[in-house]
């Protein structure tokens, strides 16, 4: 692995692209081994990105979240697993960052996060809940000021890499499904009892393993604000814009090396247009709509972050489940361009112009939070809500 220099003359995309190189370098191998992407995360947390969205006094550097997707896209160029894992990290720190402020056990250990650039991982799935994460079967068990835990979670994704979990659950045993908390568990509050194994087609380094897991800690570890309103706030619409923005990262990536094919191609012709030209411009076009698609949600909710009454706004939902939804579709058009583009040479492993694990990674953006399920959400929503018209918001 490359030692990092100094970072703090550096730009967070700057010391990003470093950490890029370090998983790019080992990006087939952790896809073929379906293992954790050690090299890529070891490489961001030399270059501290772990901690970075967390406030100046805490020890981070107050990241945006437009700076963070940057981040995101510039990893999923490199090794998505890489990249999936940083933004599922995010999502949990942007959770912590806003939702426990003034809880002097969560600051301190937000702290601790950019001290020892600690890996935070969640578990919201659940047996039996059938992936509606805004509904949770197990319950924690207060017994003094003492929380207990035991949840049989389907996917606790890198859990077994984390340094702590935020797992949700019932506010007790008396509460409906969807009277949701989440708690704070560290490391050696736990245990991990392995009951599936992530063996899969696509995003296979996030080692995305299921669970039984058993946790007792402190009550206070519990965050102060209920999970509905992280839910809705922050933790649905930042999922949609970092992931967006890693699935972009990917496709940029396989639109990069097909006009690298196009290119020696015409190299090899002068004068002549290669065939696969038309369809690159095709490609380029479809991958600017992708990035204009996040960046107007990056926009829109930098717009409203802090106003509750913004972020809890129908329209605002429907705009973070259409981002989701269209760039998890478009990807694959595009991936699908660039493998027409390069031919045999994508579909082969080992050559420059692969495109097999590119292609792989992005069928998962599809089922990550159901677009099925989103859809039906958003049909829902707009029985009742305006549509926006205007083109400026």
């Amino acid at each position: 692995m490359n030692i990092a220099g100094p970072v703090s003359a550096m730009t967070l995309a700057e010391r990003a692209r470093r950490a890029a190189k370090v998983a790019a370098e080992f990006a087939d191998q952790v896809d073929t081994e379906g293992r954790f992407p050690r090299e890529g995360m070891d490489a961001l947390k030399a270059e501290r990105l772990m901690g970075v969205m967390i406030r100046p006094e805490l020890g981070g550097e107050a990241a945006s979240m437009t700076e963070i997707a940057d981040l995101c896209a510039i990893l999923g160029q490199a090794c998505a697993s890489t990249a999936m894992t940083y933004a599922m990290h995010q999502i949990q720190i942007a959770s912590l960052a806003d939702y426990a402020v003034g809880s002097a056990w969560h600051e301190a250990f937000l702290k601790r996060i950019c001290d020892e650039q600690l890996l935070i991982a969640s578990a919201t799935s659940e047996a039996g809940i059938g992936g509606n994460l805004r509904n949770s079967i197990c319950a924690v068990d207060l017994d003094g000021e003492t929380a207990r835990l035991e949840k049989n979670a389907t996917v606790i994704s890198y859990g077994a890499m984390a340094d702590a979990i935020i797992v949700t659950s019932r506010r007790n045993a008396d509460a409906p499904h969807s009277d949701q908390i989440a708690t704070l568990f560290l490391k050696e509050q736990y245990s991990l009892e392995r009951t599936s194994v992530w063996d899969t087609l696509g995003m296979r380094g996030t080692c995305s393993d299921g669970y039984i897991f058993k946790a007792e800690a402190p009550a206070e570890q519990i965050l102060p604000k209920p999970f509905a309103e992280i839910a809705a706030q922050s933790m649905l619409a930042v999922s949609h814009l970092l992931w967006g923005a890693l699935w972009y990262g990917i496709a940029a990536d396989a639109v990069a090396r097909s006009q690298a094919f196009v290119k020696a191609a015409a190299r090899k012709s002068p004068g002549q247009t290669p065939p696969g030209a038309l369809r690159l411009a095709e490609a380029s076009n479809l991958l600017q709509q992708v990035k204009a698609n996040v960046v107007a949600g990056l926009k829109q909710f930098e717009a409203a972050k802090g106003d509750a009454d913004a972020l809890n706004a129908m329209s605002f939902s429907v705009a973070m489940n259409n981002i989701k939804v269209g760039t998890s579709q478009m990807i694959l058009t595009i991936i699908n361009h660039c493998m027409l583009i390069c031919g045999i040479a994508a579909y082969k492993n080992g050559t420059p112009f692969s495109l097999g694990r590119h292609l792989r990674d992005a069928h998962s953006a599809q089922l990550m939070i159901s677009n099925d399920r989103i859809l039906g959400n958003t049909s829902t929503m707009l029985l009742v809500n305006k549509q926006d018209t205007s083109l400026l918001g």
